[in-house]
């Protein structure tokens, strides 16, 4: 069963929480862990493939969207089955992941705007509901 983590940041704007998303996963694939940066569409996949070339000017995150390369150490996508198993999802969608299962920890990034707030404060209870044990980590 997979840790479930909310990381809930102070700001509302979206350019905060993907950059967070960015950080995660730089910290992840550092860790040795393979990342899924699960996108809210198609634009945010762009988005976040753009920020995470110029992301750290020190540091190359290697990278790609799923469909360019699915196997990828830090892959961006929507829906898709992650190709390795055990990694960390980082979801950025404001539902629940149908994969899930296939992850050894999933990070929901929250931040003030207020339909993300009602989104994530219902997957938070969905989570609790099929016996997940989601965490809270506030994030300054």
């Amino acid at each position: 069963m997979p840790r479930i983590e909310f990381y809930v940041l102070a700001s509302e704007t979206l350019a905060e929480r993907q950059r967070v998303a960015c950080n995660l996963a730089m910290k992840a694939w550092r860790a040795g862990f393979s990342v899924f940066l699960r996108a809210t569409d198609e634009a945010e996949c762009s988005t976040l493939d753009e920020l995470l070339w110029r992301f750290r000017k020190d540091c190359f995150i290697p990278h790609s969207t799923y469909q360019d390369d699915n196997s990828a150490p830090v892959v961006i996508g929507l829906n898709q089955p992650p190709s390795q198993q055990s990694g960390v999802l980082i979801n950025l969608a404001q539902d629940l992941s149908p994969q899930i299962d296939q992850f050894s920890r999933v990070i929901e990034i929250v931040n003030q705007q207020p339909e993300l707030l009602t989104a994530c404060r219902e997957n938070f209870r969905t989570y609790r509901q099929r016996g997940y044990d989601p965490k809270r980590v506030e994030l300054q």
